[in-house]
Formats: C-alpha cells, structure tokens, sequence
C-alpha cells in the first residue's frame, strides 16, 4: 500500500469522518438500560458478541466481496453483495444505521476520487436502486483508493470497535483509559477476523447475534434515547 493510500484509509476510518457513527449504539444502549451491561467487563462481552457473532462473518466478508467487485470494476457484483447484505440486517434500525453510513462513505468518496465505479455506486443509491451499505461502500472504495484487502477489513471491524467504545463512554462512566484498554484487548479478535474475511464470497457469509439484533429492536420502544439505534 501507498503512503497515500494509507493516509486515505485513516482519513475514512477516523473519529473525524462525517459518516454517522457517532449517532450508534448498535444495541448497546437497550443492554445499559436494561442493565445488562454495566462496566467495562460487559462492553467487552457485548463487542466479542458483535465481531464474533456479526461484523466478523458478516460485514467483513461483504466488505471484501465488494472490495473484489471494485477491483475488478464489476458494478453489478458491488449491487449484488449490497442486496444480499440488505437481506441480512433484519432489524431496521442497524440496516438503517448501516445504509446511512454507507451513503456518507460514498458522498466523501465521489468527492475525492473521479473513479466511475464510485460514481455509478452513489448514484444508484442517490436513485433508490441499491441500499448502499456501509461495508459495500467501504469495500468498494477501498478498493478505488488502492487499501490492500486484509487491512481494509481489519480498518472496517476497528472502526467498528471504536464506535461501540465511544458510544459505552458516552452510557456509563468508564473513562478514556479504560476504553482504550478494551480495544487492545478485541485487537488479536479483530486481526483474525480480518484475515479469516479476505478470501470468502457471499456464499460463506453467515450471523448469529439474535441478542443483540432483539436489543436492536427494543431500541425503538425506549422511553429515552440518547443513539439512534
């Protein structure tokens, strides 16, 4: 990878990018109100359970998937992983919170580079014609702005990582420190994960995370709320 090429990778994946994140608790808010989650113990639990149970076999995979189709220039597969991941977010708040950031990747993007498969990508979902998921689009334009695929997954599931974090630093009082020891801690979790991604196709994607889908959901019927989802 390029040093350009590296700097564009932090520039998506840092606190600073406008995508949206910072609005997500991914569930982890109905865990805290329901008491589940209490310290910096259950963060870590409920982080495991997402990578392990979701974003690993899951996002990951959809993100390298993409990153293919853009490698090889194949709107039409990039569509394709983008619908069946669509199939795969069965509560409409994470689906939504996912096409949301997905769309800010790809309005930053389009704005960067003149590539047309990242022009052709945003405006079929300026249009309505595909959903235009976060890791699709990170995928995609990953692949664009010349990311070597494992780091390009392994980025995807840290951004992740640090979101969940930012958000349990905003629910309980855990503290900077403690939130950066947990994310050293899902590091070897994360490299893993990634490098286990890099190789699968959409027919090997699979998720079992029923808890924190179902916290999702619940999400909605809170009395107060400080994350969309």
């Amino acid at each position: 990878m390029t040093t350009e090429a590296f700097l564009s990778l932090l520039q998506f994946t840092d606190g600073l990018f406008p995508g949206g994140a910072y609005a997500h608790s991914f569930g982890l808010e109905s865990y805290v109100q329901a008491g589940a989650v209490r310290n910096a113990a259950g963060v870590e639990a409920f982080l495991r359970a997402l990578l392990e149970g979701s974003s690993g076999p899951t996002d990951a995979v959809v993100a390298m998937c993409a990153w293919r189709g853009g490698w090889s220039n194949d709107l039409e597969t990039c569509l394709r992983v983008d619908q069946t991941f669509d199939a795969m977010k069965p509560a409409a708040e994470l689906r939504t919170a996912s096409r949301q950031m997905g769309r800010q990747v790809l309005r930053i993007a389009s704005r960067q580079t003149a590539h047309r498969l990242v022009a052709d990508l945003f405006r079929g979902v300026e249009r309505g014609v595909t959903p235009g998921h976060h890791p699709v689009a990170f995928g995609a334009v990953g692949s664009v702005m010349g990311w070597r695929r494992e780091e390009t997954a392994a980025a995807y599931l840290y951004s992740t990582s640090a979101a969940v974090v930012a958000a349990a630093l905003r629910l309980l009082p855990l503290g900077q420190s403690t939130g950066q020891h947990i994310l050293w801690s899902v590091q070897p979790s994360i490299g893993r994960l990634a490098k286990e991604a890099e190789d699968k196709g959409l027919e090997e994607l699979w998720s079992f995370a029923p808890g924190l889908e179902i916290a999702a959901m619940r999400h909605a019927r809170l009395d107060a709320r400080l994350f969309r989802s």
